[in-house]
């Protein structure tokens, strides 16, 4: 019975070793730079009303230990973070995403690197449908991205909306806006 035991946690091992390679070679291409990663970012989030997302890719885009960090004004004024994981993320907003149609754009970027440590503010604008003209919402990420020599890993996005009393600096914005 103890043999059955462990070469079924052995066949799973490498099962799952396995797929992690799979995964790896199928995305390495998207976390091979900044800017592809970035571009995958905000791509794996976007699509049309009913198209499903590739969390598998969303997930791959993060560090384990990542954490997307939405904030702003509650209900009674008062600013407040609120703490996720990916798959947090994907359970609290995947289902709208798809229901509803969303696109997230990057409109401006700043970098600061510093060694293998990057920071980034990334301007969006979010639209319901790619032929939408004008965006619904606009805002800010704080992208903080951590490159190990092999590939680049989102460690955190921090955001917040732009609102009337929070409009977003002209020095995050296109020349043009």
């Amino acid at each position: 019975m103890k043999k059955l035991i462990y070469l079924s946690l052995v066949l799973c091992l490498i099962s799952m070793t396995i797929k992690a390679q799979n995964t790896n070679e199928k995305y390495s291409e998207n976390v091979q730079s900044l800017d592809s990663t970035i571009s995958t970012l905000y791509a794996v989030i976007s699509g049309e009303k009913g198209q499903e997302r590739d969390w598998e890719l969303m997930k791959y885009l993060f560090h384990p230990d990542a954490k997307l960090i939405p904030s702003g004004k509650n209900k009674e004024g008062i600013y407040k973070a609120r703490y996720m994981t990916v798959q947090d993320y994907i359970d609290s907003s995947g289902k709208w995403l798809v229901e509803n149609g969303f696109f997230e754009k990057e409109i401006h970027r700043s970098v600061n690197t510093y060694g293998n440590i990057t920071q980034v503010f990334s301007t969006y604008e979010s639209f319901k449908s790619e032929t939408d003209k004008a965006p619904f919402m606009r805002g800010i990420n704080s992208i903080q991205l951590l490159n190990d020599g092999e590939r680049w890993w989102i460690m955190n996005i921090y955001w917040t909306q732009e609102t009337e009393e929070n409009p977003i600096p002209k020095e995050y914005l296109p020349d043009n806006n």
